[in-house]
């Protein structure tokens, strides 16, 4: 292991399954580094974009559990580079590459499993990850950011309610929810801090309360601001693309109108897809609406602070809204957010819907609010 990448004492082993999840890996190893960088610090001789600084961060083994869509494969890989080059060992598993994948993924973590002292994971909704906790041993658990589904999974487990995706509707559980509940039971047991095991959450998210026993850790990007930039500003406006769309939440129509509306009224010319958006969304936005749509290939929290990036960013309620700001804390970028009007909810939206929506937004600091595409 590199020198650089320093010791986080207990041997840690960390899972993700999207590009965010590595991120905030990395944000905090750089947090919890006996030396970490201070934000903002560049390296002697560091050019533009950051390349030669290198955080102290804790050493650690990443696990990738590799999805099989493309755009998310190819984001991983270049954040897995991005670790290798910060001293920190990944492992990249063909997690989902047929019917027998699980089972040699799972057998050939199980020996590093039982063997760590400390876990660290993206997602705790992950019926993956869920499995994964049963076979280990680890008394300290650290849930980094997964997007704003953070802030539910502290509100459910405060609660001691099952771990469900915040979109799914409500209702009866189906046949396969049935089968893995005592999977899913043991893992939100497991996440409840008792005499012998300590959870952390690390996380940008606004979280008003825990469940007691739970530690809270603020990320504040520092690791982000010491890579990267400061980015160039052009003087135009961006826009951030959303999957909800693709997750039911929001009708096809509603959404490529909105889209159109927040791009004239401010000038956008640039459409940062988000990862799961459908080609065949995003051909019609093109179309129709004139943007240029760009794929990232990496977060985009990265991408704004490599630059160049418009003045104003546009988003609808995701997690950008609180990232963003805290990435691009000391430059001149405005983030703005566009409330989700309940009349572009699908009928089969879950009831929890809007409500969550509103208060991605609600809590969001440091950004400008719209409060409708007409009003922008």
């Amino acid at each position: 292991m590199s020198p650089r990448a320093g010791t986080s004492g207990p041997h840690t082993l960390a899972f993700v399954e999207s590009p965010v999840q590595l991120l905030n890996v990395l944000e905090w190893a750089h947090a919890h580094a006996p030396h970490a960088t201070e934000a903002g610090e560049r390296a002697p001789g560091g050019g533009p974009d950051g390349a030669s600084v290198r955080s102290a961060g804790a050493g650690l083994t990443l696990v990738v559990l590799s999805p099989n869509d493309p755009m998310t494969r190819g984001q991983l890989r270049r954040m897995a580079e991005l670790a290798r080059d910060e001293g920190h060992e990944v492992r990249w598993e063909e997690a989902r590459g047929g019917t027998t994948a699980p089972f040699h993924t799972i057998g050939g973590l199980a020996p590093l499993l039982r063997r760590a002292h400390r876990i660290v994971m993206g997602d705790p909704f992950s019926r993956y990850v869920q499995l994964l906790l049963t076979i280990t041993r680890a008394r300290d658990l650290v849930v980094v950011d997964d997007g704003t589904a953070t802030m539910e999974f502290v509100a459910q487990l405060a609660r001691g309610e099952r771990l469900v995706r915040w979109h799914r509707r409500g209702g009866r559980p189906g046949a396969r929810d049935v089968l893995f509940a005592p999977v899913s039971s043991s893992a939100r047991r497991r996440l409840t801090p008792s005499a012998g095991r300590r959870v952390e959450v690390f996380s940008s998210m606004p979280i008003d309360s825990a469940p007691d026993g739970v530690t809270i850790t603020a990320n504040d990007f520092s690791w982000t601001r010491a890579r990267f930039g400061p980015p160039r500003i052009t003087k135009g406006a961006d826009l951030v693309g959303t999957s909800l769309v693709e997750t039911g939440v929001v009708d096809p129509d509603r959404y490529l109108e909105a889209v159109r509306s927040l791009a004239k009224a401010h000038g956008a010319t640039r459409y940062f897809a988000h990862r799961r958006e459908s080609s065949d969304k995003l051909h019609r936005l093109a179309v129709e609406t004139g943007l240029e749509i760009v794929r990232p290939d990496l977060p985009l929290e990265l991408i704004a602070r490599r630059g160049p990036i418009g003045r104003t960013i546009l988003s609808f309620p995701s997690t950008v809204v609180h990232t963003l700001p805290l990435a691009l804390v000391g430059t001149e970028v405005r983030v703005a957010v566009c409330d989700i009007d309940p009349a572009w909810l699908t009928e089969t939206a879950s009831p929890r819907a809007q409500g969550f929506l509103s208060g991605v937004t609600g809590t969001a600091r440091d950004v400008h609010r719209l409060s409708s595409v007409a009003t922008a």
